[in-house]
């Protein structure tokens, strides 16, 4: 076994891998990038090694700077984790060449599978079920197209290096192949260095099922069951489960046999996860499975695997990329209970799931035990940040990754649910809201599950937040009120000073105190009224008198700006407890059973809020660069009409007309690096005989 590692990567999968090796007794290195320099990986690892700038193109993707880190701290072996470099063939070959052990595949066998078109091709020649397609090495757009027509529509466009949803674009008509063609070749491009793309039918019903394989030096593969990815957005991953709902057993073992025939083929060893699309009736049922792709690597999902199988898939590949045989056998292999994972990621899921940037002013997440480890609720958390850390354009935007085992898939989601009500972050935008409702929809609940169950449930998935405007907004003066209280403690003044007691009183003149905050349903105002001796009373929108109205509270000082409330409010015949994180002096933010709202207090003069994009003004929603211009100066333009195509976090995200005008100057050019909300263009309102021509 290796007495030193290398961990290339960053992030929740390098603190996951460092546990591993803490445990077994192996020394860690982390390398970092200049933005990552007080990173929780770094923290986590016994020495740590700068390798360049925050772009990871200059630091996590620089195979020759991590090779040097390898060799100035004595590390004999390279664990590559997931993403960067962890299937790039020819990193695996310059670690053998340097006499660094790559934990992973060989690199023929990565390159094998790296790319989608080759890797169907040999799956072909092994027999394993391909979907109908188009898989070749020809890549003319003209010659594409046809192939297209020829498979008949509704097709999907992969970029053949591709992996985790990027690259990869459904096409209903063959007016849009054009644009979709274009689009994925440059998304391409850009996240693998490769445009080559595959063509192939859309599979109706799908579900995303994939088999865990461990394979060793000493011809032994083994498949570790499967897991369930079909709840996706944007074909990215939200939700993975592990065993898969609803799977025959007999289709699931094919599933494993054909797993291994894969691993075989290309004379796999180590972790790996062979990818399949599972047609399935109008009722849910599955019923024929296609090979989609192979991941030569630990993936993401990975821990789902390990609660049900009791087994650890970073200490395996530890002792496989060190010669030791498997320790058991597919006989052995045990399946126990069902576990769920989530990931929480920072993201605006009611803005197109956007990136969300900033610092995470307040991290509380669900109780948990070691790194790793499942708690007594069943409950496991994998994260890499710490509170007060800030969420930066330059990596993906995952904060953790919430798991909960069951002895029943009910138990588990009713668990995972849990720990999302019980998880509050504030500072930036979060999908926990989300994540918190999709547990809860009828047909994932039910198991019932197929890869577009996000997109129809997708109306109640973004409602607004269901917390009742009077209870949000008590809760914002519940915690005023207390922290107009605790202000007061900490002022000897106001041990013996009438004056200084915030309570309402004046002499002889008890005034109304009016709140306003802004929200998402809009400025909503508010009255608390005091009268000497007599209970607390407010008038909250939608009620037609006061209410009485009375607040217990527990204050948390987070940091200088930053302060939490755990809330028992009493507004009427109502009880309720929620949490409040303050920001400032105006931020409120509100929890409350999975469901949060963000409430901004307001002066006297509400002013006005233009959305960012009002005025005819197109602002940037995020940090990013410019990859494309669809319009240039004079051009008219309907409203959502598409602007431009901004790319950040390794995503395209195409910005569309706020309203409808003419283009009266375009601020930036393709390739400039833009700033969250710097104007990026201006509409001017086309004139009314404009209209009417």
């Amino acid at each position: 076994m290796f007495s030193k590692i290398l961990i290339a990567n960053r992030g929740e999968i390098a603190c996951r891998v460092a546990a591993t090796c803490r445990r077994l007794g192996i020394r860690t290195v982390a390398v970092y990038s200049d933005a990552d320099a007080q990173a929780a990986h770094v923290a986590a690892c016994d020495e740590a090694v700068c390798i360049g700038p925050a772009e990871a193109a200059q630091s996590y993707l620089r195979g020759e700077r991590i090779l040097q880190a390898a060799r100035d701290t004595g590390a004999q072996a390279i664990h590559p984790g997931y993403g960067f470099l962890s299937e790039n063939a020819g990193f695996a070959r310059q670690c053998a060449e340097a006499g660094v052990v790559f934990i992973g595949p060989p690199p023929e066998a990565m390159q094998a599978m790296g790319l989608k078109a080759e890797s169907k091709r040999l799956m072909q020649t092994a027999s394993v079920p391909l979907v109908p397609g188009y898989h070749g090495a020809e890549q003319d757009a003209a010659l594409l197209k046809a192939e297209a027509v020829r498979i008949g529509f509704p097709v999907l466009i992969k970029a053949s290096a591709g992996g985790g949803g990027k690259g990869m674009r459904e096409v209903q008509r063959v007016e849009d192949f054009d644009a979709a063609l274009a689009s994925c070749r440059r998304e391409a491009q850009s996240s693998f260095g490769n445009d080559a793309v595959l063509i192939e039918r859309l599979v109706r019903n799908p579900r995303h099922i994939e088999i865990q394989i461990f394979a060793d030096q000493h011809d032994h593969v083994l498949w570790l069951f499967e897991r369930d990815c079909s709840m996706q957005r944007r074909h990215q991953k939200v939700i993975e489960e592990a065993p898969a709902p609803g799977l025959p057993d007999a289709l699931r073992r094919e599933m494993g046999e054909a797993a291994v025939a894969a691993a075989r083929a290309v004379g796999y060893v180590g972790a790996g996860t062979v990818e399949f699309i599972v047609e399935c009736s109008e009722a849910g049922a599955p019923q024929r499975f296609y090979f989609m792709e192979m991941n030569t690597r630990l993936q993401v999902e990975h821990p789902v695997t390990e609660l049900i199988t009791g087994l650890d898939l970073v200490e395996w590949q530890l002792r496989v990329a060190a010669g030791e045989p498997l320790p058991i056998t597919q006989a052995e292999v045990r399946c126990s209970g069902h576990a769920i994972e989530a990931r929480l990621c920072a993201e605006h899921p009611e803005a197109g799931f956007l990136p969300s940037t900033g610092q995470l002013r307040r991290l509380a997440l669900p109780p948990h035990v070691a790194f790793g480890a499942v708690g007594a609720e069943g409950i496991r958390v994998d994260s890499g940040v710490f509170e007060g850390d800030t969420i930066t354009p330059f990596y993906d935007p995952m904060i953790a990754k919430l798991i909960a085992w069951g002895e029943t898939r009910e138990q588990a989601r009713r668990r995972l649910r849990q720990a999302l009500a019980a998880t509050r972050i504030a500072g930036l935008q979060t999908n926990a809201q989300f994540l918190h409702r999709l547990l809860g929809v009828a047909a994932f609940a039910g198991g019932v599950l197929d890869t577009g169950l996000i997109a129809r449930e997708q109306e109640a998935l973004l409602a607004p937040p269901s917390i009742p405007q009077p209870l949000a907004c008590a809760a914002a003066i519940g915690a005023m009120l207390e922290d107009e209280r605790a202000q007061q403690s900490a002022d000897p003044w106001s041990a013996w000073s009438p004056w200084s007691i915030c309570d309402g009183f004046t002499n002889g003149v008890l005034p109304p105190r009016v709140f306003r905050f802004d929200s998402p349903w809009g400025v909503l105002a508010c009255t608390l009224l005091t009268a000497t001796g007599q209970p607390l009373r407010i008038h909250t929108p939608g009620s037609p008198q006061p209410q009485p109205f009375a607040c217990s509270a527990q204050s948390t000082r987070v940091n200088d700006v930053t302060t939490e409330f755990a809330l028992v409010l009493t507004l009427g015949d109502e009880r309720a407890q929620m949490s409040v994180v303050r920001l400032g002096e105006t931020s409120f933010q509100v929890f409350s059973g999975g469901e949060q709202v963000t409430l901004q207090a307001l002066g006297a003069d509400l002013g006005s809020s233009d959305g960012g994009s009002a005025g005819g003004r197109l602002t940037a929603p995020m940090p990013g660069r410019i990859i494309a211009l669809h319009v240039q100066a004079g051009d008219t333009v309907q409203t959502g009409a598409p602007l431009l195509v901004l790319e950040a976090m390794k995503m395209e995200h195409t910005l569309s007309a706020p309203s409808a005008g003419q283009v009266s100057e375009v601020l930036y050019a393709v390739g400039d690096q833009v700033s969250e909300g710097v104007e990026l263009l201006r509409i001017e309102a086309l004139k009314t005989e404009d209209l009417q021509a």
